[in-house]
Formats: structure tokens, C-alpha cells, sequence
């Protein structure tokens, strides 16, 4: 991976508390909702990456009420955290507004971290995230992560429609002077003569009382996600937790893991680094049964890089796709980084990914024409590893 200039140094505004407990002089304590519990005999923590995948034959509410079932399941089977990613213009994924959504899934939940995974900040005013993800806090207080990316999350175009402007990079350069003005407005600490001084994100800091009987306001912990080596230094410059997108940038993931904790200054976030990945899983009952469904994931991702996004394709739409050679060759590669098989298969897989990565979280993504499907990928998983039910 190439050497990235260091990014300007942006630090966290404010000395408000982001997380759910007390903090230290050694940063926040376990139950600061940024690190989770390993359960079961799973390696380390598991999470849940939504990207409400619309199957053909099935409806965008069809995928919005399996995200309800997954999130209830995920929260019954002891997953940390539930994410749901920004993605715009493809009709095989239902989550261009995850504020909207993560409203949703918190009112059928009680105890599972929800979060973004994550809102693309450039596409956004950092005064709209800011009041979004103040809602949603007072909706599920300390339940709520703000996972922020840079890329555009979808073609130039649509991007250009989001962010009103012609030119794609423009606010993807500007990403640490808009993360810094969303942190002010989090904390609602605009410094005496700033322009936004008199300017406040409402709802904004919550009031809450810690197990000792302190006041201390918080709002959700701010994670940065990347693909490449950028948001890696600057997590770590900032001591911000970081997520790393091996889905779909397995190439990149120990060098920009290795980039992060070498970059990482101790903040009042963190003590010390925090880092999970994305990993493409699916697990069936039967081997034959997975390698179908991968395939249908590396056609699917074949028409969307080509320009020609559709519906999640069946198992026997994608068979029925011609692929030609240089299609061949990247669904390939894609399917290559797809962790599938039977759930031993799986769990095999997850335990290797984790000892070459060091990991401090795993967030399990699962892509599938029926949200049964899906369902039951994440259920054989958590049976594999043991995980406690409710």
C-alpha cells in the first residue's frame, strides 16, 4: 500500500465523554461501548454489517423488516454491535438513509449497539449529521455508534446529486476540517467568535448519570472506516476507533491495521488502538448450497461495477449470467475473499482471518437473494462459536 501524507491533525473537540461509562486517566473503561465481549468460544467479539440487500423477487420492505429480525437476533445471540452502511442509486440495497433505518431497528431492540457503517460525511452538512445522530441518541441512549466514511458511497453522478457539486473529491479533501466541525457540533463546544458559536445541534448532548453518581453528558462514539491507508492515520492520529473494509479491500487490511496502531496517540477516547474489520460471510447447511449463493454475490457485483445495478440475482439468475473472461476472472478474485462453506467451514475461516489480523472485532456482512437465507447464515454461525441465547 502506497504512503499516504499525514492528514491535517484535526483533534476531537471538547472533553465530552463518548461512550458509556466512566473515564479514566487511562481512557474509557471496558463498558465504554466502543469494545465488546467475546462470547461463546468465538475469538473475539462479533458484529453485524446491513446493507438491507434487496433479493429479486423480494421488495425494499421485504429487506427492511429481515433487518428487524436480523438486529432482534443478533441482540438475542450476544452480537456487540448492528450496523447499517450508506449506499445511494442501487436498487439492490435499501440503506440510502441510515439514520432513518437505525430509528427503526432501536425500536424493536433493547440492548445491541446500533450504528452507522457508516455515513458518508461529504455527503452530508455536519450540522444534519450532527442533529440525526443527536435523535437517535436520545431515542437509544448509549446505544448508538456514528461510524463516518469518505467515499461517496455510489457512482459520480449520484454523487455529484448529493453533495450539489461537479467535483467528486472536493469534499472527500476536506474530510478532516469536516469531521473536526462535526465533533464541535457533537459536543456543542464552538470556541467564543467561531462563526457557528450560537449555532447547536438539536437534540444535542445528552444528560446522564454514571454508575458513580457523576454528571457527565455523552454522545455516540465517532469512528472513522476506510479501505485504504487515509482514515487508518487518521484514526490513529485522532485515537479514534477505526474500521476497516476487508470485504471488499482484502489486500489492504493488515497494512492499514499496521498503519492505524502505528499512528495511534492515546485520547480520551481510547487508551490504546481499537480496530474491527468487515468480513463477507455466508455460511449454509450444505457446502454446495454457500458456493451457489457466493456466486450470486460476485455476479451481483460484476453488473454493479459494469454500471448495470439491479436486484440481488437468485443463485439460478446468476448461473444463467454469461460471464466473459475478464468477468470471470474478477468474480473470482471477488468470491475469493468471501468467507463460506458449512458453519465449521466458516468458523475455521473467521479464526484464521482473526490470527493474521489481529482483530480486535469482527463484523460479519452476509449477502443473499432471501432474507431466510441471510438469516440463517448468521444463526449457523453463532450455533458454531456457541453463542449464549436470550
Amino acid at each position: 500500500m502506497a504512503a499516504e501524507e499525514t492528514p491535517a491533525e484535526a483533534e476531537p473537540a471538547g472533553a465530552t465523554t463518548a461512550g458509556d461509562g466512566p473515564t479514566t486517566g487511562d481512557g474509557p473503561t471496558a463498558g465504554d461501548g466502543i469494545r465488546g465481549t467475546a462470547r461463546g468460544s468465538a475469538p473475539t467479539p462479533l458484529s453485524v454489517l446491513d446493507l438491507v440487500t434487496v433479493g429479486s423477487g423480494s421488495t425494499a420492505a421485504d429487506a427492511l423488516r429481515t433487518s428487524v429480525a436480523l438486529a432482534r437476533f443478533a441482540e438475542s445471540r450476544g452480537f456487540h454491535r448492528y450496523w447499517v452502511a450508506e449506499h445511494h442509486s442501487m436498487p439492490g440495497v435499501a440503506s440510502s438513509s441510515p439514520a432513518v433505518i437505525l430509528a427503526h431497528l432501536a425500536a424493536h431492540t433493547d440492548r445491541i449497539r446500533l450504528g452507522s457503517g457508516g455515513v458518508m460525511l461529504p455527503n452530508h452538512a455536519p450540522l444534519v449529521i450532527a442533529e440525526q445522530f443527536g435523535t437517535l441518541e436520545a431515542l437509544a441512549p448509549r446505544r448508538v455508534d456514528l461510524g463516518l466514511g469518505r467515499a461517496p458511497g455510489t457512482d459520480g453522478g449520484t454523487a455529484a446529486a448529493l453533495r450539489r457539486t461537479a467535483t467528486l473529491h472536493e469534499g472527500a479533501d476536506d474530510f478532516p476540517e469536516q469531521l473536526a466541525e462535526l465533533t464541535r457540533f457533537l459536543d456543542d463546544d464552538f470556541p467564543d467568535g467561531h462563526p457557528y458559536r450560537r449555532v447547536h445541534a438539536i437534540p444535542g448532548p445528552v444528560q446522564g448519570t454514571s454508575p458513580g453518581g457523576v454528571q457527565s453528558a455523552h454522545r455516540p462514539p465517532i469512528w472513522l472506516l476506510g479501505s485504504s491507508g487515509f482514515s487508518a492515520r487518521l484514526a490513529g492520529v485522532l485515537g479514534l476507533p477505526f474500521a476497516f473494509a476487508h470485504h471488499f479491500s482484502a489486500q489492504n487490511t493488515v497494512p492499514a491495521l499496521d498503519l492505524y496502531r502505528a499512528s495511534f496517540r492515546p485520547s480520551a477516547v481510547l487508551a490504546e488502538p481499537y480496530a474491527l474489520i468487515g468480513v463477507s460471510v455466508l455460511a449454509a447447511d450444505d457446502e454446495r448450497e454457500a458456493r451457489r449463493q457466493v456466486l450470486a454475490t460476485g455476479v451481483n457485483m460484476v453488473r454493479l461495477r459494469s454500471g448495470r445495478p439491479g436486484l440481488f440475482p437468485s443463485p439460478e439468475e446468476a448461473q444463467a449470467h454469461r460471464l466473459g473472461p475478464l468477468e470471470r476472472e474478477f468474480v473470482d478474485s471477488w468470491t475469493a475473499n468471501i468467507i463460506h462453506g458449512t458453519a465449521d467451514e466458516v468458523r475455521t475461516g473467521l479464526d484464521d482471518l482473526h490470527k493474521r489480523t489481529g482483530a480486535d472485532e469482527l463484523m460479519l456482512t452476509s449477502h443473499a437473494h432471501r432474507g431466510a437465507l441471510r438469516l440463517r447464515s448468521y444463526e449457523l454461525v453463532a450455533d458454531a462459536y456457541g453463542l449464549p441465547t436470550a
